[in-house]
């Protein structure tokens, strides 16, 4: 029996598939993409209907050689690239790279990387799918027409090194228009009254909410007409009309697609999209499990399926049997919906081996590989298992004409909620309710009147970003991490605490795109690219119509806006340091980690330095200043101005609150649950205190 070789490509997926096939297989990585279109000129032969001229990628020759003698001495060469379009247009580039016939059925696709399931691929290979690749040559060269023909304008009208983008123009403008939305928002005043009643020879008290007034939804807009319905209500009695006692079933969550992972990754465990796909990356790929080997944890994690397969559901269903008991297991399988025009070859994100609990093998895993696995891994186990019953209880009181509610629930059976809990908007504001009958009357505690303000839409986070790109219908899995970077590095957007703020440059750079290419930022039309990019996957359009009806336009008004704009210079703001070496006053600049100060004299002097937010506390190891600084990663810490002769450090903001207990100076901590907070950073004493409310909103 002869040679077989297999082509992936990254060696950690070698490494893993390596150890499922026999010695006759020789498994080898291509390290990417191996072709594609060249950096130094647009690579699109536009009067030759849109061909692109593919070459080597430069340092890829001498493993491309490897490839080709392995090929030579091989007979038969399997196409293990990613099961999605990027990964079918590497098979392909390999493909013509190696001169393999295009009849060769050559092509293999795992959505996990398993002992069955490469094996299983293996039997069942195909010739490369030419309509899928298709729409990858379709997006590469419409990306290239956009960034190659746009890009230079802005280059040459703003500042070079800037660049547009067909899907990161949109997102852009999404971004600053959220922004505009704020600055323009008025607020409005608003009150609202809860009253606090107990039950008669009951001490505890709970709240009660004014929801209507004769039938009608009541808004107070004013303090006098509040203080109107107080005095009404002090006059009145609080009367029981009406308990309704229900059991409600709490179905599950859905397995993770792409963008509910990214989400749920950012929202719990703070992780961006990019560092979250990373990290789901080695665990498909393959980790190191003690006593199993190197094994592929997840499934394939770039997908918009909810989907699982049967084998999948069957083990959690024995899983959940032998670990939980039959009273979990639902009454049938559990089949979720998905959304339309879905790549639906794939499954959700899933744990390969549902026996690998995360606490099993939490010693073979890195902190944040094990954080990103206990995720996924609940997340599914919790959508093979039985709802959870609830017992809930929602109460109306009256005062005369005023209407009171109240809701509360209890948990009767935790099904699901036993592995993964969550919660919706109206169950957040349940309270414990004591048994009430129906015309009971309860007396009050007192009325609390508060005042409030309509406040503006919020800023994106990256969560918020990436949910409201996938109801648009804008990107692909495998796009979003790589939208969100690309804005964070070009410096048009720039993260302020946990939210996307567009910078200067990046309002600047939009105005432009979204006066003179308007289609480039327009989100229907983006989307109806993504369902072409789909029809042409699918084999029912031809890719270089789709790309000719996109540019022929486009290029109209590119000759427009090379003519019609005007030169824009960005002016770098002057600070009041000078420079230690030629004392001209230094300059703010941006920088991939954020601002930092330049000379001005550049090139003649090349001085910079970091910029120092300094903080009026005193350093608790020398007295000196402490001063807010950015590592090399970019991430900020807190340090002593008397560097390197104090070392004194710090990830936490420092104050100079002292800890009741052990007198060190406390730091800001803050998390989900407590906010902001707090702690004393001696380790021995970890006294904590709530920081309050008006120190919060500063």
């Amino acid at each position: 029996m002869g040679q077989k070789l297999v082509i992936v490509e990254s060696p950690a997926k070698a490494k893993t598939i390596s150890k499922y096939l026999g010695k006759n297989y020789k498994v080898k990585a291509s390290m990417g993409h191996v072709r594609d279109l060249p950096k130094s000129q647009l690579g699109v032969d536009i009067d030759n209907d849109y061909e692109p001229k593919y070459i080597t990628i430069r340092g890829k020759g001498t493993l491309l050689a490897e490839l080709r003698k392995e090929a030579k001495k091989s007979d038969k060469v399997y196409l293990a690239t990613d099961p999605d379009r990027e990964g079918e247009a590497i098979s392909w580039h390999l493909l013509k790279a190696l001169k393999i016939n295009e009849e060769d059925e050559c092509r293999i696709v795992f959505n996990e990387i398993t002992k069955n399931a490469v094996k299983g691929a293996i039997k069942e290979a195909r010739k490369v799918n030419q309509h899928v690749v298709d729409a990858q040559q379709a997006r590469r060269v419409l990306d290239r027409l956009v960034g190659y023909k746009i890009s230079p304008i802005l280059w040459r009208k703003v500042k070079w090194g800037l660049s547009a983008g067909r899907v990161q123009s949109v997102t852009l403008n999404m971004i600053c228009k959220r922004e505009e939305e704020i600055k323009g928002f008025v607020p409005e005043e608003y009150w609202t009254i809860e009253s606090l009643v107990y039950k008669n020879n009951e001490k505890n008290s709970f709240p009660i909410r004014l929801a209507s007034k004769n039938n009608k939804k009541i808004s107070i807009t004013g303090e006098q007409q509040c203080k109107n319905v107080v005095d009404e209500l002090k006059n009145g009695e609080y009367v029981v009309k009406k308990v309704r006692k229900t059991e409600k079933s709490k179905n599950p969550l859905p397995p993770f697609t792409t963008s509910t992972f990214q989400q749920e990754a950012y929202k719990k465990l703070n992780f961006t999209t990019k560092r979250t796909m990373s990290i789901a990356q080695q665990l498909y790929e393959g980790v190191d499990v003690k006593g199993h080997g190197t094994v592929g944890l997840i499934s394939y994690m770039r997908t918009d399926s909810v989907r699982i397969s049967t084998e999948a559901q069957l083990s959690a269903k024995e899983f959940i049997s032998n670990n939980f008991g039959d009273e979990y297991i639902p009454e049938s399988p559990r089949n979720f919906k998905g959304k339309k025009n879905i790549q639906d070859a794939h499954e959700a994100i899933r744990p390969t081996y549902i026996e690998l609990s995360p606490e099993l093998i939490k010693e073979s895993l890195k902190p944040e590989q094990f954080k990103i696995y206990n995720l996924i891994w609940k997340r599914f186990m919790a959508s093979q298992m039985a709802s959870c019953i609830m017992d809930t209880i929602s109460i109306s009181i009256y005062n005369g004409d005023y209407k009171f509610k109240a809701s509360g629930s209890t948990v009767k059976f935790e099904g699901f909620m036993k592995v993964y809990e969550y919660s919706t908007d109206d169950e957040k504001n349940n309270i414990q309710l004591p048994d009430l009958n129906e015309e009971e009357i309860l007396k009050c505690k007192e009325v609390l009147e508060k005042q409030h303000f309509t406040q503006p839409p919020a800023r994106f986070s990256e969560a918020s970003l990436i949910k409201t790109l996938e109801e648009n219908g804008i990107g692909r899995p495998s796009t979003y991490a790589p939208i969100v970077s690309t804005l964070l590095g070009r410096g048009y957007v720039e993260r302020e605490k946990k939210t996307l703020l567009p910078t200067e440059l990046g309002l600047i750079v939009n105005d432009i795109v979204s006066e003179y290419f308007k289609q480039i930022v327009d989100v229907d039309f983006t989307a109806s690219m993504e369902d072409n990019l789909d029809s042409i996957e699918e084999g029912n359009t031809e890719w270089k119509k789709v790309v000719d009806a996109f540019y022929s336009p486009l290029s109209e008004l590119i000759d427009k806006a090379e003519k019609e704009i005007a030169k824009i210079t960005i002016e770098d703001k002057v600070s009041d340091i000078p420079c230690d070496k030629c004392g001209k006053l230094m300059v703010i600049k941006k920088g991939r980690f954020g601002d930092f100060l330049a000379c001005p004299g550049y090139p003649e002097c090349k001085n910079t330095k970091q910029i120092q937010t300094e903080l009026d506390i005193p350093c608790p190891k020398c007295g000196g200043k402490i001063v807010q600084r950015r590592s090399k990663k970019g991430r900020t810490f807190y340090g002593c101005n008397n560097y390197p002769e104090c070392d004194f450090v710090s990830w936490d903001e420092p104050t100079d609150k002292k800890c009741p207990v052990c007198e060190s100076l406390m730091v800001v901590k803050n998390n989900k649950k407590l906010g902001e907070f707090y702690q004393c950073p001696n380790k021995e004493c970890k006294h904590i205190e709530e920081k309050a409310k008006d120190e919060s909103n500063e």
